[in-house]
């Protein structure tokens, strides 16, 4: 089930990044939730993006936003923090 509400920015060989991807592919796989990945180092059109969407003051990457509930984790997070943020 796609859900383009949630959205996690990060960068390529990011090692933060890559903690908060195995959250996210544990998530995809036991809940059924799909988050869109966008990466800002590469791609400027995404930096963009997630400057434009960055309220919290982030800054950089990680950065995983819920556009539903507005809810965002700025750096690492725990599964359990990011399984929490994408139900809202």
């Amino acid at each position: 089930m796609e859900q383009e509400h949630l959205i996690f920015f990060y960068g390529s060989d990011c090692p933060h990044c890559r903690k908060i991807e195995g959250h996210l592919e544990r998530l995809e796989k036991d809940e059924k939730i799909k988050v869109t990945r966008l990466e800002v180092w590469e791609n400027h059109e995404n930096e963009e993006k997630m400057v434009a969407l960055d309220k919290m003051g982030c800054g950089g990457v990680p950065y995983l936003i819920n556009m539903k509930s507005k809810k965002a984790i700025c750096g690492e997070a725990t599964y359990s923090e990011v399984k929490l943020w994408a139900q809202g």
